[in-house]
């Protein structure tokens, strides 16, 4: 899909990959960009720059999404793109407090559920639409040191999966992004850290891996391209591949 004269809605806009995919789609001749993001004045400041739209938008509640896509369709049209690229991140494995599980689970994969449920349809009855969902190089690995954002990512990939084989024949095309580490402010201190260890790749050319994947209606979108052969090894043998990350975990959690 070409992104010229098409409306776009990106989600956690206000800075990191949701503001480089906003000026990206703007400088490649969208309609219309609409940035949406808690962060209100953010938002606000990504759209001024660009053209475009910005507004307040919670993602871990359905109203406030559906609110979104209803306003969008009515005052600009239909939307040909919607980016939803919200995400957060905490440490820790299953003492992980219950509150703080529903909400990495409500913005890391509920999100994406709210946004198919009410743009799939309406996608479909004009013929079909475009979704990126931004999920993670933990979503297809894993992620030393967290497992909310390992569980997350990898259920945030099988949704892009599933959408992907249930809705294609209706016109829905689906792109996932899993990156590793990207410098935003969810990796600002982290520049070190297991994710970064083929380095911390800059917002602007994952944004532009994304128009590319979308341009080519590509699924999986790798800007670092070593996750590719790290899937590989995983499912040539997952023992072995599990003994590597067990020495990861080990450096990055217990250094010397």
């Amino acid at each position: 899909m070409e992104i010229k004269d098409r409306i776009v809605v990106v989600t956690g806009a206000a800075g990191g990959i949701g503001r480089a995919l906003a000026e990206c789609f703007a400088e490649a001749g969208a309609k219309r960009v609409i940035c949406a993001d808690l962060d209100g004045e953010g938002a606000q400041a990504t759209a001024d720059a660009i053209g475009g739209i910005g507004r307040r938008v919670n993602v871990a509640e359905e109203s406030e999404i559906q609110a979104l896509i209803d306003e969008v369709e009515a005052n600009e049209g239909p939307i040909d793109l919607f980016c939803s690229n919200a995400g957060i991140s905490t440490r820790g494995g299953p003492e992980v407090s219950n509150d703080v599980w529903q909400r990495i689970w409500d913005i890391n994969v509920m999100a994406h559920v709210y946004a198919a449920r009410h743009l799939v349809p309406r996608m479909t009855a004009r013929g079909g639409g475009y979704l990126l969902n931004t999920a993670s190089a933990a979503g297809l690995l894993s992620q030393v040191g967290s497992a909310p954002y390992a569980v997350t990512k990898h259920a945030a990939v099988g949704l892009a999966e599933w959408l992907a084989l249930t809705y294609g024949d209706d016109g829905i095309k689906v792109s996932v992004l899993c990156p590793q580490a990207v410098r935003t402010a969810m990796t600002k201190g982290k520049e070190d850290g297991v994710a970064s260890i083929n380095g911390m790749m800059e917002p602007e050319p994952v944004a532009q891996a994304c128009l590319k994947a979308i341009q080519e209606e590509t699924f999986l979108v790798l800007p670092h391209p070593e996750v590719l052969e790290y899937m590989r090894n995983k499912t040539a043998d997952y023992d072995r591949w599990i003994g590597g990350m067990r020495k990861l975990n080990r450096r990055f959690n217990n250094p010397a």
